[in-house]
């Protein structure tokens, strides 16, 4: 699986970030590893749009799912 967590700029808290992971990870109606900060990486850093901002505002953060997420 390959997914990103999106968060605010500035947040700072990783652990807070693979919580994140790990909430999404449980939802998936099949097994998955677990998530750890080993393959996390902070690497990016782009503008959302509105309705994704309006999200992380509301939840803290959003996964955008990339590959073999379904």
């Amino acid at each position: 699986m390959h997914f990103d967590i999106l968060v605010p700029s500035t947040m700072e808290d990783k652990d807070r970030v693979i919580k994140y992971g790990r909430k999404f990870l449980s939802h998936k109606p099949f097994p998955t590893a677990d998530i750890s900060s080993k393959k996390c990486k902070f690497c990016h850093m782009e503008q959302v749009s509105e309705a994704i901002a309006d999200i992380i505002i509301k939840e803290g953060y959003y996964i955008v799912e990339m590959e073999n997420c379904e």
